[in-house]
């Protein structure tokens, strides 16, 4: 039997809750949300490590940042280490690397493992973008979204008459900061008022000092002439909670633009499978690097291990193993991925890989002795948003956090998650919690010992 195509499409801070599948009051995204309708939406899918170079190596490597080398921005990727895609293509895939790269861009970090190759030079650009082919610069007439899923389906359509089963990562560059939605999508909310999250006004009580000092808030951190294209009218300056309210439409709706663009072209993608006859052979993901805050807690940005930061969006379809219209609510990881491709091709996992197969879980409801806890650990400090660095551990219930680099003894935050969705109270101090405050530090102490993070 043909072993399956894999399409892996992923975006770039695209936060579940911006995906009508996932329950968005924002927007809809009918194109994506048939990956969900015909396979399966995984509800608890977290990164390690929220922020964009480490999640991608995390997803290529199938191990933790502290392990992969690439634990902030500022790291490279060392191109010589084991990947899934090399592992495929070992064993008979073609493959291909197309869209936003983001691990360094030098001849030791460049894309490897990849018989065809075209990549944006760090974040890139929206509109008439530089792409790198295969170690040669090229101007590219036309938007980012549009011309990455032209590549990768010019790639498709080369491999499509092969024996060889094929690997596409299709990496999109939107939504991320600065926001530059296409022409088409550039007006699509004029006249529409984007509800605004619950927690918009949040006032940063309650929590360790690490959330009130973070540099991410829609009111204070979005920049003029760069985040947002003009500024507010003089009667809306004069106001603060109005100016607040003015800058998150102005943002969110340029964000929403861009996930527009993304949507059509998933929508091209899928057409094209179907139209080539590629469907029930072809596995189809759609994901993002991380989760983002779309104006929660008053913010935008990521790094966070808190709920809209962690979660990542994780649909897939493959109609010979999938059920439709399937759910799964497991923990499951972004080491978990480069595993779970690797099952899919019948390839033994390496060792070294620190995540597992989720395999079964698409085709079953459930398997005994999966994972019962996550561990996450942020790093990138000083940096950038002022996001104090912090490691943790979350259940299905509880989340304990750790900020190593706050007041002389750190801070602790502890979140009871079915009574406090939304975290915005800190139980750490709190005496009915203490029995599971230490029973949560077992777990996370275990967890670190157990991956090797001895920092």
């Amino acid at each position: 039997m043909k072993k399956p195509n894999i399409i892996f499409i992923m975006s770039d801070d695209h936060a579940s809750h911006a995906m009508s599948c996932y329950g968005s009051k924002i927007n809809e995204t009918p194109n994506i949300d048939r990956i969900a309708n015909e396979g399966m939406k995984l509800n608890n899918t977290f990164c390690t490590n929220s922020i964009c170079g480490p999640s991608r190596a995390t997803i290529l490597t199938g191990k933790y940042s502290h392990i992969n080398g690439v634990e902030t921005l500022d790291d490279k990727f060392d191109n010589t280490q084991m990947t899934f895609p090399k592992l495929l293509q070992k064993n008979g895939y073609k493959t291909a690397m197309i869209g936003k790269w983001h691990l360094g861009q030098g001849k030791e970090n460049e894309p490897t493992g990849f018989d065809y190759w075209n990549v944006l030079p760090g974040q890139g650009d929206y509109v008439n973008p530089e792409m790198i082919e295969m170690g040669e610069k090229k101007k590219i007439q036309g938007y980012v979204t549009d011309l990455i899923t032209d590549f990768s389906i010019d790639w498709m359509d080369e491999m499509k008459n092969n024996d060889e089963p094929f690997l596409l990562m299709c990496h999109h560059k939107a939504p991320h900061r600065p926001w530059v939605p296409d022409e088409k999508h550039a007006d699509m909310y004029k006249d529409i008022e984007i509800p605004y999250p619950e927690t918009f006004d949040d006032d940063y009580s309650n929590r360790a000092s690490a959330a009130e000092n973070a540099e991410m808030r829609i009111d204070e951190d979005l920049v003029f002439g760069w985040d947002l294209k003009d500024l507010p009218p003089r009667e809306i300056s004069m106001d603060k909670k109005k100016t607040k309210k003015w800058k998150y439409q102005q943002y969110i709706k340029d964000y929403l633009g861009c996930i527009a663009s993304i949507d059509d072209n998933v929508g091209r993608i899928l057409d094209y499978l179907d139209e080539e006859g590629l469907t029930e052979n072809t596995i189809i993901v759609y994901t993002s690097d991380q989760g983002f805050f779309l104006g929660d807690h008053g913010w935008f940005d990521k790094r966070f291990f808190y709920e809209e930061s962690l979660r990542m969006p994780f649909i897939v379809r493959y109609p010979k193993e999938i059920e439709q219209n399937s759910v799964n609510n497991n923990i499951i990881l972004n080491t978990d991925f480069a595993p779970t491709f690797l099952d899919y091709a019948g390839i033994d996992i390496p060792d070294e890989i620190q995540g597992d197969s989720f395999r079964k879980f698409l085709s079953e409801e459930s398997l005994d002795n999966w994972r019962e806890v996550m561990y996450y650990h942020y790093s990138m400090f000083p940096s950038t948003h002022n996001v104090y660095p912090h490691y943790g551990v979350r259940t299905d219930r509880y989340k304990l956090i750790y900020y190593y680099d706050s007041g002389d003894n750190g801070e602790w935050e502890l979140f009871d998650l079915e009574t406090d969705p939304n975290e915005m109270k800190n139980q750490y101090n709190n005496p009915e919690y203490q029995e599971i405050i230490t029973e949560l530090k077992k777990k996370l102490y275990k967890e670190k010992s157990k991956l090797k993070d001895y920092s």
